[in-house]
């Protein structure tokens, strides 16, 4: 049972067809800015964040993860990670890195003493670069992304992981040092351990082109947007894109990443025009770690650009036409069809369940019927869904809701861009009689 929001309301605007059916068309609304799975995701260590936000990024090192040889921690990190007050009921995006510059090396110590070098450098603050290549070194990441694997492929709660792992900060790259990056073997041995391990959870990949460019089914993330999205040079995020044969990926394979560190001011101000214009370009759907919500003392100017970058992001879903039988009798089918578009650039990722519910005039859930329809499809567009639906047992007037589930919190999630009720959670479409004749 839910949580009584409101009484029943009348659906306004609402017209009987010639056929029994029930027409509205709702009107639109501005859409909400904590969806799930797009808008923000930031770090929870780096201060009060001042947006609206449904996801936070977490670097870990792999030294954290097994500090000691085949025991993973994996709950402790959780405990720690997952538990801060800024992740309090927050989607995670993950990312394993064993070198990152400035930062004390995040390979275990046990790797060091079964023979695994390293080489000092001084690039972006120095540090560590190991062996990528040792025998013990490669060996040890399959394993560490097999039980990876196993934590986290069925875990909802879990949004999307970044390969991570291999060069500088986990992204793939020991630029200026090429000469200590992974040889191609070792990058195909550890893509091939992430597709094995996690079948059914969104990767995300630095770079498109080169060894990715085998590799269709992996999302991507531009850690220098918009600035280095699509800038006319050939190493730019889409010119990768392009050429690893990955710009059409983002109808099925996420797009997201970091916008430049700490120049929201520049992008959301005289830059405006062209972030909007990067956005559609690349099919972004989240910003993150760093992003304007960590940005404090800003114009409102500032807020409302923030804003409308998150509503074009990802998805944004909104109902155009809802239609359905005004009166039912016992034991009969009430027909529902819903039309709608996805005013946004991008799909969403996951085959979460759409619902389709019945609740009484208090608001209380009464029953719940999943629909077939995959979600994933609702590319930017026109959209539609519908069905016969069963009917109460008992007679009365009933309100008809359809949600989207988020099977990490089991209720409807995701908002559409319309001026429609919730009643916990299910946004309500229109009210039925159900009669005895």
């Amino acid at each position: 049972m839910g949580l009584i929001l409101s009484p029943i309301v009348p659906v306004v605007g609402a017209q009987q067809s010639g056929s029994g059916l029930v027409v509205h068309r709702p009107a639109a609304a501005l859409g909400a800015l904590d969806n799930p799975l797009k808008g923000y995701c930031l770090y929870t260590n780096a201060g009060k964040i001042h947006r609206p936000y449904s996801m936070v990024f977490q670097y870990v090192s792999w030294k954290e993860l097994e500090a000691a040889e085949g025991k993973f921690a994996f709950e402790a990190w959780e405990k720690k990670a997952w538990d801060h007050a800024r992740a309090k009921d927050k989607h995670v995006v993950l990312r394993v890195y064993v070198d990152y510059p400035s930062k004390p090396s995040g390979l275990p110590d046990w790797l060091r003493a079964q023979g695994v070098q390293e080489t000092s450098y001084r690039d972006y603050g120095g540090g560590n670069s190991p062996n990528y290549n040792h025998p013990k070194m490669v060996q040890a990441m399959e394993r560490l992304v097999a039980a990876m694997g196993r934590r986290y492929n069925s875990h909802p709660r879990v949004a999307f992981v970044q390969l991570g792992l291999l060069g500088f900060w986990g992204e793939w790259h020991t630029y200026p040092r090429a000469e200590l990056f992974a040889s191609e073997a070792t990058q195909h041995r550890i893509l091939k351990a992430y597709q094995k391990a996690f079948p059914d959870k969104q990767l995300m990949a630095r770079y498109a082109d080169g060894v990715l460019a085998k590799y269709k089914g992996i999302g991507f993330h531009d850690d220098m947007f918009p600035e280095d999205t699509d800038n006319g040079e050939d190493w730019s995020f889409l010119a990768r894109m392009r050429r690893g044969g990955h710009a059409d990926g983002w109808k099925q394979n996420v797009v997201g990443g970091e916008m430049v560190p700490h120049a929201a001011q520049k992008w959301l101000g005289n830059e405006w025009a062209y972030t909007r214009e990067m956005v559609g370009r690349s099919h972004f759907s989240w910003i993150g770690p760093y992003g304007p919500a960590l940005d404090e003392n800003v114009s409102l100017n500032y807020q409302a650009r923030s804003d409308q970058l998150v509503r074009k992001m990802g998805y944004q879903f909104r109902l155009t036409e809802v239609r359905h039988s005004k009166r039912v009798a016992l034991g009969k089918g009430c027909v529902v069809l819903v039309r709608g578009v996805n005013e946004g650039v991008a799909p969403f990722y996951y085959r979460w369940p759409v619902k389709l519910a019945w609740l009484n005039t208090k608001g209380n859930l009464v029953s719940e019927i999943k629909l077939q329809d995959d979600i994933r499809k609702w590319l930017p567009g026109k959209f539609q869904f519908g069905t016969v639906l069963s009917v109460p047992e008992q007679t009365g007037i009933y309100q008809l809701g359809v949600g989207v589930i988020d099977p990490w919190k089991k209720k409807p999630a995701i908002r559409f861009a319309n001026e429609l009720t919730l009643q916990s959670g299910w946004t309500i479409l229109g009210q039925v009689e159900v009669g005895s004749n």
